[in-house]
């Protein structure tokens, strides 16, 4: 699906971010339709250059944007920045507090002079005593306790992802979507909006800091922690894979019992409600891997989709680029690298009137967009000035 019709058509954003939580916000706000424009040093944002796990940052972060190169110890570039934010619904910036006061670029210095700009800033935290402090995905999942529910205190475990910056972004867009909804009503103010990683990462343990609140007992990480249900398990298979099974419901046990032969289960008195699985887990959980591990992953899935009880193959990342929902059409989308390398990329995980987003987006090449830019903010200027007059 195509920016033509798409609900953010029309609005300009100004994205001066690198890394993920930043980018990830603009590639959002441009897929929905935003014109986002990317402003970049001359050397161009540091994230280009990244490798190893950081290789994807730039490319999956940035498709859909046009780059524009300001140098702002250039006058004429620090004014072409202004007449950017003359003309911009919006401005994105994630740097620490105080870099961007120095360029005159500062949340309350652009709301004086641009009093309908919305200013998102991505930040470590939010206003408090840890405002001052840079922070990383890994930080706020370490302070946050996520390491230690993902793992244990003892050996905490970050999510395999950059859960927090993705989310983060995430939040950036839905405060800036709800900014400008506000403006539609008849506001003409824009918004000086402030995005927190600690804080998106607290709203992802608050289940465990409400369950503490509420009962005063210390959440159990997840591998330490209580089962709700008699089996919930990975398990090993005839093929030397593995497959997550969850049994959560009544009808689930009686099918689960009676297609793997387990018919002992049900009709053993003392294995009569939920409680009484869970607690005999000890002897329910080996007798069914035993079972399971007689076929493999494929015969698995296809017995236990047709009985409708939940379950999942132990993949990687790479092995997704064979799965067949995955891969149906507009599962994944595709884009192209600055140097016009196309690559492939989940589609942005919502439906648009039966539509998926993202389809041959491009990542531009460092300020391929300079001259454009520069000769639109030209004309527009001119013909502001012919209506003023």
């Amino acid at each position: 699906m195509t920016a033509t019709g798409l609900p953010l058509q029309g609005v300009r954003v100004v994205e001066m971010t690198h890394m993920v939580m930043g980018p990830c916000c603009g590639m959002v706000l441009a897929q929905l339709g935003a014109e986002v424009i990317k402003v970049e040093p001359p050397v161009g944002d540091k994230t280009r250059s990244l490798g190893g796990m950081g290789t994807s940052f730039f490319p999956l972060f940035n498709r859909g944007k046009r780059s524009i190169v300001l140098d702002f110890a250039l006058a004429e570039d620090r004014d072409t920045m202004h007449r950017l934010l003359q003309t911009a619904d919006v401005f994105l910036e994630n740097f620490r507090d105080g870099q961007l006061e120095r360029q005159g670029l500062g949340a309350e210095q652009l709301r004086r002079k641009y009093p309908h700009l919305i200013v998102a800033g991505h930040k470590g935290f939010l206003s408090g005593p840890y405002e001052h402090r840079p922070a990383l995905d890994e930080v706020v999942q370490m302070m946050s306790g996520l390491a230690a529910m993902t793992g244990t205190k003892q050996k905490p475990q970050r999510v395999g992802s950059s859960a927090n910056d993705i989310m983060g972004g995430m939040f950036g867009v839905i405060s800036i979507l709800a900014a400008l909804y506000q403006k539609r009503g008849g506001n003409s103010e824009g918004a000086d909006i402030r995005i927190g990683l600690f804080e998106n990462c607290l709203f992802l343990v608050a289940q465990h800091m409400v369950e503490y609140e509420m009962t005063g007992n210390k959440p159990r990480s997840m591998p330490e922690r209580e089962h709700a249900w008699p089996i919930y398990d990975i398990f090993a298979t005839a093929d030397g894979n593995r497959i997550f099974i969850g049994v959560v419901t009544e009808g689930h046990w009686q099918s689960f019992c009676k297609e793997f032969g387990l018919r002992e289960f049900l009709d053993d008195p003392s294995l009569g409600s939920t409680t009484d699985r869970i607690l005999a887990r000890s002897r329910i959980i080996p007798r069914a891997a035993e079972v399971i591990k007689r076929w493999n992953v494929k015969e698995l899935s296809d017995r236990l989709d047709r009985l409708n009880i939940c379950f999942a193959p132990i993949n990687r990342p790479e092995d997704l680029f064979s799965d067949p929902h995955v891969l149906r059409p507009g599962g994944l989308v595709n884009s192209f690298n600055s140097d016009g390398a196309p690559f492939r990329v989940p589609a942005l995980p919502i439906e648009w009137n039966g539509a998926h987003i993202g389809e041959g987006l491009k990542v531009a090449p460092l300020g391929a967009d300079t001259a454009a830019i520069r000769a639109e903010l030209t004309k527009e200027t001119a013909k502001a000035g012919r209506k003023r007059a």
